[in-house]
């Protein structure tokens, strides 16, 4: 305990103004700190239970200085009062500075569990917006939230946020929209994550689905009504070409080349000159505006290739454009099957299922060929380790083969099989 200095007198701290530390007695470790700015301040200096090593090997005591306010505001008598009380805490074994960072600490906490689902769901929903390739991806987040989670969670802390909470924001819709609830749930979930990552919420998280809601909730595969995409039978393909070529408009050129190389709509509204090769035949979409990341090489028949020499070129670098060289809308090619009154029969993304079946019914195409004209992913990881090449030429192949049949007269395209099993294993 440090020795204890002679009382001082209220007038003899006054007259205290040389700068360093100066006890002013009655209490062990009372000082008063002298700033070279004239600056006056109390403080109690005392030792902890805590023991380290100096530099040079030897032990020694952990020394800390407790504030007890600014002088004058704080008079001496009441500078000593402050300090007894501290000195009773340290002989109970209770470190007062530990317990003020404790309750500090302790404070922050409970701010930070005051975050509410709504704040903590427009922080994730920024995240996603500046992580997606496509806008509306971000914006699907926040219209789904908005419509179905905040509701019932919008102003609840996500401290406060329970199993019986999430239940209850999906249940209106678990049944009447499975697919819809289920990318909410996660949303949920992703948002709860988020908050515990960040210190507003412990535990475990009450929108995880195994363990958790399925014991609450039936399983969306069970309940879920598979809905496919509508698609043009393949007989009638034909026929619907012809219609599709006898239109000059870009949607129609657009949603032409989106069959002719079975692309996604996406990467077709989004291709830019750069990316094709007009003397190799081939269309290279980068990762970023593939679903699977990846860069995919599209090989172009000589329809393909025809149909793209026809097109204005835009400065702006776009291949499909609308007026100024903006690029066109993503309902662009699906407003224009309503116009020529295929909406109830076919739909954009269900070309590519007409595609697939042809390859399947009418093609003797192996399977790896055709789910790489579709650029689907290779579902077996042994077998991705292991795949290399792209199969460009037999995919060139066959698309060629494809725009062919398109090309035939409506009443011959029959059900007539081609066996392209050579063409394509060579």
């Amino acid at each position: 305990m440090p020795k204890k200095a002679r009382p001082l007198s209220a007038l003899e701290v006054k007259r205290l103004t040389t700068p360093g530390f100066h006890a002013v007695g009655d209490v062990a470790g009372l000082l008063l700190r002298v700033d070279k700015s004239g600056a006056r301040s109390w403080i109690l200096r005392y030792t902890t239970g805590e023991t380290r090593l100096a530099t040079s090997g030897k032990p020694y005591k952990v020394r800390r200085d407790h504030g007890l306010g600014g002088y004058p505001d704080t008079s001496l008598a009441l500078a000593r009062e402050k300090a007894r009380k501290v000195r009773e805490k340290l002989a109970e074994g209770i470190d007062p500075l530990a317990e003020r960072k404790a309750a500090k600490q302790a404070r922050l906490a409970a701010e930070l569990a005051r975050l509410t689902f709504k704040e903590a769901a427009e922080a994730v929903i920024k995240v996603k917006q500046a992580e997606a390739s496509n806008p509306k991806h971000g914006a699907q987040w926040r219209q789904s939230l908005e419509a179905y989670a905040l509701p019932t969670l919008g102003a609840m802390s996500v401290a406060d946020i329970e199993l019986v909470h999430v239940k209850q924001a999906l249940e209106p819709i678990w049944q009447s929209k499975p697919t819809t609830a289920a990318r909410v749930r996660q949303r949920i979930e992703s948002v709860l994550s988020w908050a515990t990552a960040h210190g507003h919420r412990a535990g475990p998280n009450p929108a995880a689905w195994k363990g958790n809601l399925d014991a609450a909730l039936p399983a969306p595969a069970k309940i879920k009504k598979k809905a496919h995409h509508r698609a043009m039978p393949i007989d009638e393909m034909p026929a619907f070409w012809v219609r599709l070529s006898e239109r000059d408009d870009m949607p129609a050129k657009a949603l032409a080349f989106t069959i002719l190389t079975g692309s996604r709509s996406g990467e077709v509204l989004g291709a830019r000159w750069e990316e094709i090769d007009m003397a190799g035949a081939v269309w290279t979409v980068p990762p970023e505006r593939m679903k699977g990341r990846r860069e995919h090489r599209v090989p172009l028949s000589p329809a393909a290739v025809e149909l793209l020499r026809s097109l204005p070129r835009s400065e702006e670098g776009l291949v499909f454009t609308r007026d100024g060289g903006r690029k066109l809308s993503d309902r662009a090619m699906t407003d224009l099957l309503d116009v020529m009154g295929e909406k109830e029969r076919a739909t954009v993304h269900g070309m590519r299922s007409t595609l697939r079946d042809w390859l399947s019914e009418r093609t003797s195409t192996p399977h790896d060929v055709s789910e790489m004209i579709l650029a689907h992913a290779i579902g077996n990881q042994a077998e991705a380790a292991y795949r290399r090449g792209d199969l460009l030429p037999k995919r060139a192949r066959v698309m060629k083969q494809w725009a062919a049949f398109l090309a035939t007269t409506p009443s011959a395209s029959g059900k007539k099989v081609t066996t392209i099993r050579k063409a394509t294993t060579e």
